[in-house]
């Protein structure tokens, strides 16, 4: 038997590909395909089989192009009210592949269609060797229960619960562990970095499964989630109905410098997409910078949105085009250009650039108490609980598109997130904004080695 998981880390995504006699099945697919359809042809298999273990909400999945390439069958929960040719399973659903054998648990909680996969091969055992958990169980963590319309989050929690105690732990110890995500991911709150595990290591130490009250439950789940971005809610329904192949995306156009600087003065979204030091030093004024080297979909469709039709700023066309592929992966098609030859082609036009400040956390500690700075922290409320500067200001970046920080425009703001890379997000939406920003660079985990003041929270009493 084949088996391969396929981790993509930009969106901490994992889906996967086995089969054997020459038969194949795509788990929760990516939505750029071609991945799936070279692996098949260099192991001599034919993909037949798309499962998806829910309507993914964090990235529009490859399930129908994959359908549309292959002549596959795809099976997905029968409460999905997916619009799209499917096969609606649930409960005790069997599908032989060759000598790979597949059993649907129905596992709502995480959405009211969640599965997970049991897989037996049955060449070398009569019982399952593995179990897809999509975003049912993670490794150290269990799914989000608040991305339904129907159903409210503590229903969804008690759900979840019955899922994980009724059918998940119910299998064996050794049975391996394969969920749809990792660390990084919204859709938990605290995943381990490991990408796979088993039942029994995490019906040890995964801290959602020691609570043994469903109530209990419920009531830890639904607490302190983090902000469920708004593009959430769109993916979901994109990949309820399908989308349409990466090849039917209209080409994106070259803009020459003049055109991107009348867009700018209309009120348009420019998006840098070069390393934040790169664009610190010098960037044309009103773009947002959000790096491609870091998790750059996800923070596009979170800052940004699904509609805002961004230009595109970037050194090369290599860069122009992954940005355009990581954009659709969210769902974030349309792009309204990118600039020709660069940032480059905007310095020799002779048009004005800016740069933004950058300050080592020592100097950023000088002015703690000086009136005329703030500290920004714009981490996620559980980092900011865990421990922060004590005199900063907190407003997480997940929610700058529902209202900017209320500082003081006339007042420098020195911003910092873990490592850098969310802060500099930050201060170019702020800068564009008017803000006097200031960059913490290496952010609290540099401020913290530097043994700067912070205050942490109260370790738990036992």
């Amino acid at each position: 038997m084949y088996f391969e998981q396929f981790y993509l880390g930009c969106l901490a995504h994992a889906s996967y590909m086995f089969g054997a006699k020459g038969e194949a099945v795509v788990v929760d697919p990516q939505r750029d395909v071609d991945i799936y359809l070279e692996c098949a042809v260099t192991q001599g298999l034919k993909i037949a089989h798309i499962f998806e273990t829910h309507l993914h909400a964090d990235f529009v999945s490859g399930h129908a192009e994959l359908a549309r390439r292959t002549g596959s069958k795809i099976y997905i929960g029968g409460e999905s009210g997916a619009t799209f040719p499917h096969v609606g399973v649930g409960d005790g659903f069997e599908l032989r592949v060759g000598t790979c054998g597949i059993r649907v648990l129905q596992t709502p909680g995480h959405t009211v269609e969640s599965l997970c996969l049991l897989l037996t091969d049955y060449e070398n055992s009569a019982g399952p060797f593995a179990v897809l958990t999509g975003d049912t169980l993670f490794i150290g963590d269990v799914g989000r229960p608040d991305l339904s319309r129907t159903f409210t989050p503590q229903q969804l929690a008690g759900m979840l619960f019955d899922s994980l105690h009724n059918k998940l732990l119910t299998l064996s110890d050794a049975v391996k562990v394969y969920p749809a995500h990792g660390a990084g991911s919204l859709c938990g709150r605290n995943m381990r970095s490991e990408r796979s595990s088993t039942i029994g290591t995490e019906r040890l130490t995964n801290p959602a499964l020691q609570i043994a009250s469903r109530d209990a439950f419920i009531a830890e789940l639904t607490q302190n989630m983090p902000s469920r971005p708004e593009y959430f809610f769109q993916d979901a329904e994109i990949n309820r109905s399908g989308a349409e192949g990466l090849d039917r995306l209209p080409a994106i156009k070259a803009l020459p410098p003049a055109a991107l600087r009348e867009l700018l003065q209309a009120g348009g979204v420019a998006l840098d997409v070069r390393p934040g030091d790169v664009f610190a030093a010098a960037h044309v004024p009103g773009t947002i910078n959000i790096s491609l080297f870091g998790q750059f979909a996800t923070w596009a469709g979170i800052a940004l949105g699904l509609h805002a039709d961004p230009v595109l700023v970037a050194d090369t066309d290599e860069q122009i085009r992954e940005a355009r592929m990581r954009l659709a992966r969210v769902g974030l098609d349309e792009v309204g250009g990118y600039l020709a030859g660069g940032f480059a082609a905007w310095r020799a036009a002779g048009y004005e650039f800016r740069s933004l400040p950058q300050i080592e956390p020592a100097e950023a500690a000088k002015h703690l108490n000086d009136p005329d700075w703030h500290v920004l922290d714009v981490r996620r409320r559980s980092e900011w609980e865990d421990a922060h500067i004590e005199v900063a200001h907190w407003a997480a970046l997940d929610d700058f598109r529902k209202g900017l920080p209320a500082l003081d425009r006339s007042k420098n703001i020195a911003v910092h997130c873990k490592s850098g890379y969310r802060s500099m997000i930050a201060a170019s939406i702020l800068a564009r904004e008017g803000y006097k920003v200031h960059n913490i660079v290496g952010g609290f985990d540099r401020w913290r080695e530097q043994k700067l003041p912070y205050q942490a929270s109260a370790p738990a009493s036992l």
